[in-house]
């Protein structure tokens, strides 16, 4: 399967689309692909793509990027889905932008650093919950979700999703009064009364986690106080 690749240069100015043409198998990898290209350009003494890569398993969140518009990790994108032969590849647009398809995710953890999600006491475990919570540990902090989002801006106060997704398993677990008073004054600031509910959150996971379900569980224990 052939397919023609559009990168955005956009670190040199002005910016611009590095293209070539890639020639493999329906079910190779846009991180395949970008490993391919830059393989050959270290051969012929050519610049390389700047992107990052850790797991190639959809494990880490690192290779998040737009692909043809829509945020993905580019480990879990294939060939086939692009039928049409044309793959254009750019990085997140909500976050400060580093080099090529890399951009300074640290937002991310900052936003969990804001609501407090830690555990900073005694834990309390539930089976009942054992899977929910197995479900907020599987995020992978990419920040596609933030990406789609059209609350969050990097550098101001709305954490987005991640702070609900990855908030629940704590606030499902902790035990300390103290540590719960605090995380629910911050996320009704930093999440709760600046998510306007689009839910576009929800369709683009990369890992399939059911974030509708756990913003509403982490709400009922962070707003209303319920255990669930």
């Amino acid at each position: 399967m052939k397919v023609k690749v559009n990168v955005l240069k956009k670190q040199i100015s002005p910016s611009h689309y590095l293209t070539f043409e890639y020639e493999g198998e329906p079910d190779d990898s846009v991180a395949k692909l970008l490993r391919y290209y830059n393989e050959e350009a270290l051969s012929r003494g050519d610049e390389q793509i700047a992107w990052e890569c850790g797991c190639m398993i959809n494990k880490c969140g690192a290779c998040a990027m737009r692909i043809n518009g829509v945020p993905r990790l580019a480990c879990s994108s294939f060939l086939y889905e692009y039928e049409e032969g044309k793959i254009i590849l750019e990085p997140l647009s909500k976050f400060p932008h580093v080099k090529d398809l890399i951009t300074d995710r640290s937002a991310v953890f900052e936003a969990l650093k804001r609501v407090n999600v830690y555990h900073a006491g005694p834990v309390h475990q539930d089976e009942k919950n054992l899977e929910s919570r197995f479900e907020s540990a599987s995020c992978l902090n990419c920040g596609c979700c933030l990406e789609v989002c059209p609350n969050f801006n990097s550098g101001q106060n709305y954490t987005g999703a991640v702070a609900a997704v990855n908030g629940y398993r704590i606030a499902a677990a902790a035990d300390g009064k103290a540590q719960l008073k605090e995380m629910r004054k911050a996320y009704a600031k930093h999440y709760y009364e600046g998510c306007g509910i689009s839910l576009a959150c929800h369709d683009i996971c990369p890992a399939g986690i059911p974030v509708e379900d756990l913003i509403s569980r982490s709400n009922a224990a962070l707003v209303w106080g319920r255990r669930v």
